[in-house]
């Protein structure tokens, strides 16, 4: 088995998918109109509307009700990339911190509300 991704369900996917680009700085692919996907080397983050999950019916996730999930990220320098990125990130819930074993990191909320953590390692 190998891991393939993870889908974010948004009632706005424009927003979403522009929000991700800009984070990542990766052009999303967009092979349907209602599903994109960003490749950030092994990892694949899907964002995709309520259309691809309707077969669930009830069981189907609900788009920007995330609570218990954060997106992550790691980047060389936190500090910069936060930095860098100012302009599109406009709920910053934590500013670069350096955690109690050691990384450093951010954390961000997409426009749905996802927590997205921005982290680097120790050296």
């Amino acid at each position: 088995m190998q891991f393939a991704s993870i889908r974010i369900i948004t009632d706005d996917l424009d927003a979403m998918v522009a929000f991700y680009e800009h984070l990542t700085g990766t052009t999303a692919r967009r092979p349907a109109p209602v599903f994109a996907e960003i490749h950030t080397g092994p990892a694949v983050l899907a964002i995709a509307t309520r259309a691809t999950v309707g077969m669930l019916g009830e069981d189907a996730p609900t788009p920007a009700a995330n609570r218990s999930t954060l997106v992550e990220f790691e980047v060389d320098d936190v500090d910069a990339t936060v930095e860098r990125l100012r302009a599109g990130l406009p709920d910053v819930v934590m500013p670069p911190t350096t955690m109690p074993w050691g990384n450093r990191s951010a954390v961000v909320r997409d426009p749905d509300g996802t927590l997205v953590n921005l982290f680097s390692r120790p050296a």
